[in-house]
């Protein structure tokens, strides 16, 4: 939020070649603020002819020492080996929200050698933390749910995407040591988390377990990171969480997993809900989740959601979601 105004930002839409965003001053009505950032400008480092158009995806942006910093993930113009998933998270700049943003660099924020994407920083305590996907792509495991899955489903293989986290230079050039994992789809057929987490190959959908589109914050002396499990294409993405003391985990996965799912089961029409953020009422007493999802009406056309979120006494985080009725708006400074 600045001066007012709460900005959001985000994969597709009318963007070509980079991002949009939008502006509001309720999380109610949005202005269409126009293109921001473009692939072409002067550092530039991606390309734009590859596949997905360059995968210009999951963009967040951050105000920081008086700039504005957008995180977001594209096709590598540097290839030799012709990877078709070749990821890298860059950083642009600009003066305000609306840009323009100017890559920081004519290169991606570093290299760990495989595919990365969804991009989120958590400012700690005079430190800045990077947290990534590395890729399914070429990532194939063994694990138990990996065999049951290749037996059940006859697939060959099973790809996962997983979460590290690693700390980011103060000048965002680089980063400060090695990456450190921090979450990974189930590999025991009792964890309690593989049932939700393992939705994607059950119904022989894909041959990938998801770990992605981390969002990491702190509440008191608690490390809160929300993450996207299964296929984002199909209907049983959903959300979870971890928490940690240190922001570097080790992070514990919630008893309450997933905190946000499909609900046609239930009659209703929301399927395909993940890759969230986090924002807080104009009053800054209301926390909000807002991510994507599908509903019978949008078909394949993913759609912004916003709702109310809460962590309890007990430190339980509840996502009050997804819902298609109308909400009480939120909460105004007064």
């Amino acid at each position: 939020m600045k001066d007012g105004k709460y900005y959001m930002y985000g994969t597709g839409g009318v963007a070509r070649n980079g991002f949009a965003a939008y502006s509001s001053s309720d999380l109610v009505n949005w202005k269409d603020e126009g293109q921001v950032y473009y692939a072409a400008n002067k550092n530039g480092w991606s390309d734009s002819t590859a596949a997905w158009n360059g995968a210009y995806w999951a963009p967040e942006v951050y105000e920081h020492n008086g700039k504005f910093y957008l995180f977001y993930s594209a096709q590598w113009g540097m290839n030799a080996n012709k990877e078709v998933e070749n990821f890298r998270i860059g950083v642009a700049v600009a003066d305000n929200p609306t840009g323009p943003f100017i890559d920081l660099n004519s290169r991606p924020i570093f290299d760990p050698g495989y595919p990365t994407i969804d991009a989120n920083v958590l400012f700690d305590n005079g430190r800045v933390y990077l947290y990534y996907p590395r890729c399914c792509y070429k990532h194939a495991v063994e694990c138990e749910v990996a065999t049951w899955a290749k037996q059940k489903e006859g697939f060959d293989s099973i790809e996962e995407s997983w979460v590290y986290g690693v700390e980011l230079k103060p000048d965002f050039s680089g980063v400060i040591g090695e990456p450190v994992l921090l979450l990974r789809p189930p590999i025991k057929m009792n964890d309690k988390q593989a049932e939700w987490e393992s939705r994607s190959v059950t119904p022989k959908e894909v041959n990938r377990r998801w770990t992605e589109g981390s969002v990491a914050f702190k509440k008191g002396t608690t490390y809160y990171m929300m993450y996207s499990a299964n296929y984002f294409g199909g209907k049983n993405y959903a959300v979870g969480y971890a928490t940690s003391k240190h922001p570097l985990g080790p992070f514990t996965k919630a008893a309450n997993n997933p905190v946000l799912q499909k609900n046609v089961e239930k009659g209703d029409v929301v399927t395909g809900t993940g890759h969230n953020s986090i924002t807080y009422s104009p009053d800054g007493k209301e926390m909000y989740c807002v991510y994507h999802a599908r509903t019978s009406a949008t078909g394949e056309k993913r759609v912004v959601f916003i709702d109310r979120m809460k962590i309890l006494k007990n430190g339980m985080l509840v996502v009050e979601g997804p819902t298609t009725t109308r909400q009480p708006a939120p909460a105004v400074v007064k």
